[in-house]
């Protein structure tokens, strides 16, 4: 019994029998054996939590370092940032990119006589009409002012496809705002939809101040599409020449004029996007 009282696992009185002790040693291994099984299990389990509770970590800082990143950039770029954890997306360049530039027509005379929360609320229906097509295509949402949207396509992600893409978003949205803008009808909102759309060269990066930065492009090919944008009648979409050669096997287009836009020396040759040929549509 003192010996069993000071930590040992069995004992044997004399005379010892070696069936019997060969019998208790097997059982005492076996016991062994177990218990070191268990020891391994639980450390094994202890560094599964502990890996568990670091991916956790992680994974909330990714979430809260995208929803930070999220308040100034696009989504995509956001997200980009925090999946390969480099920010040299942000630095400044150049890429060939396709703008588009949406707004309302009537918008304005519409705020003007229209209570606050009519005029917010219209404005949330729009841009949940667009943004569900922005999203769908994978444009990059640069921002939006008012009635007024900026889309680009070719960065930061790679688009092959971009203008042909951007055609396609452009003419969803223009069904989109059909459907909203008969609603609004009833309630006595007359308000119309316009679109410009074009590709070039353009410089992307931050914009603004440590307080306010932007992600945006800066270049001609911006200031066309709202150029276009400007020139649009309700349900028109304006696209310049590259954009039509880039789409015309997938989409009816109509030339409207070599059109005169502020700020360009030269006339632009400017189409108008019917819509999607035949099986396209």
């Amino acid at each position: 019994m003192a010996g069993l009282a000071a930590g040992a696992d069995d004992f044997f009185a004399k005379p010892v029998e070696f069936i019997e002790l060969r019998t208790r040693v097997a059982s005492l291994l076996r016991l062994k054996s177990l218990l070191d099984t268990i020891q391994r299990q639980a450390e094994e389990i202890a560094e599964w939590n502990r890996t568990l509770e670091e991916r956790v970590r992680q994974q909330v800082e990714a979430l809260e370092r995208t929803g930070r990143l999220r308040r100034y950039l696009p989504v995509q770029l956001a997200e980009l940032i925090v999946r390969c954890g480099d920010e040299r997306f942000l630095e400044s360049h150049r890429q060939e990119i396709t703008v588009v530039f949406c707004d309302l027509r009537g918008f304005t005379a519409f705020v003007e006589r229209a209570h606050p929360e009519a005029v917010m609320q219209a404005l949330r229906e729009y841009h949940k009409a667009m943004g569900d097509l922005i999203f769908a295509f994978e444009g990059t949402w640069e921002h939006f002012a008012g009635d007024g949207l900026l889309v680009f396509f070719n960065d930061p992600l790679p688009c092959p496809d971009q203008a042909e893409r951007a055609v396609r978003m452009a003419i969803g949205m223009r069904q989109n705002m059909d459907e909203l803008s008969r609603r609004w009808w009833r309630k006595g909102y007359h308000i119309g939809f316009g679109v410009g759309i074009a590709l070039g060269d353009a410089i992307l990066g931050q914009i603004g101040y440590q307080e306010r930065l932007h992600y945006g492009a800066i270049g001609t090919v911006p200031n066309l599409a709202s150029r276009l944008c400007s020139e649009a009648q309700s349900g028109q979409i304006l696209v310049t020449q590259p954009i039509y050669d880039a789409v015309q096997e997938i989409a009816q287009a109509e030339f409207v004029g070599n059109l005169s836009l502020k700020g360009f020396l030269k006339p632009v040759a400017v189409y108008n996007i019917i819509g999607l040929r035949g099986r396209e549509a």
